[in-house]
């Protein structure tokens, strides 16, 4: 087994899928146990499935960079999502719902009716449960990838004690002089720009996934903030690594594998809980 591992990571493009996914799975672990905390979990399946129609649309334009198309069109439906959602007509779940399914039928009747593609079915079903790009990737996407996770993490840290208040008692943290507005405006804007980088390591219906089970998992155990924030990066990077590992080794889909380590993990995390608790 360990000479397999040493054959698959002297290939470049195997370091690199490591490299993206571990930075991708690290990203969404600190953002998901806000969004998991403040009950905003949902936006992670509204925003991948909004990504989904604009790639469906960048795609049928034979453009050579899809970012350019799908990274202005999510953060713009994420800044809507949060808007929409402060309507006392429209609450924040019905604005996820809309733009969740309307993104998802209308990508996928643009992908059905101008595709030039041969395998309409086979290209929706790998841009929704992921597909083999994650091991196709370019010294470009991956240096996008490092700045990118880069400028995510340092914001969470430089911004932590604000991030806390706004998460566990906006009203007070209002009262206190933070811009909760902005604070919540950013969440959703860098959740947005990591549910893209996400959509070639899981694919847009899997998303989600990355976001809620490591901070669900890590509160199962911990009872801190900054211990759950922690323990969630640890377990997320752990399964992302252990995820794309088996999946090269044994020929499984990427994004799925990941997702069901994580499902492990959850179990396992809540029997320690349990025990724990005795």
């Amino acid at each position: 087994m360990m000479e397999m591992l040493q054959f698959y990571f002297s290939y470049p493009f195997v370091r690199y899928a490591l490299i993206v996914g571990m930075l991708i799975a690290l990203c969404s672990s600190l953002l998901g146990v806000t969004l998991v905390l403040k009950r905003f979990s949902y936006i992670g399946d509204g925003l991948s499935h909004v990504a989904f129609g604009a790639l469906a649309i960048a795609t049928v334009f034979d453009l050579t960079n899809t970012s350019l198309v799908v990274m202005p069109v999510t953060v713009a439906a994420a800044i809507l999502i949060l808007r929409t959602g402060q309507n006392p007509k429209i609450h924040g779940d019905a604005a996820i719902a809309m733009l969740s399914v309307g993104s998802l039928a209308v990508g996928y009747l643009v992908m059905h009716l101008f595709s030039t593609s041969a395998n309409i079915s086979g290209d929706v079903c790998s841009t929704l449960f992921g597909s083999t790009s994650i091991l196709t990737l370019t010294k470009a996407e991956v240096w996008l990838c490092v700045i990118m996770s880069v400028v995510v993490v340092a914001l969470f840290v430089f911004l932590y004690n604000r991030i806390f208040a706004v998460t566990f008692d906006e009203n007070f943290a209002k009262a206190t002089g933070i811009k909760t507005n902005a604070y919540n405006m950013l969440i959703a804007v860098i959740t947005a720009i990591i549910i893209v980088l996400a959509m070639n390591l899981v694919g847009s219906l899997l998303i989600s996934a990355l976001i809620i089970f490591p901070a669900l998992s890590a509160m199962r155990v911990i009872q801190n903030f900054k211990g759950v924030i922690i323990y969630s990066a640890v377990i997320s990077v752990f399964c992302a690594l252990f995820g794309i590992v088996l999946s090269i080794v044994f020929s499984t889909p990427v994004g799925a594998t990941i997702v069901a380590a994580d499902i492990v993990m959850f179990a396992l995390n809540c029997f320690v809980g349990r025990m724990l608790r005795k």
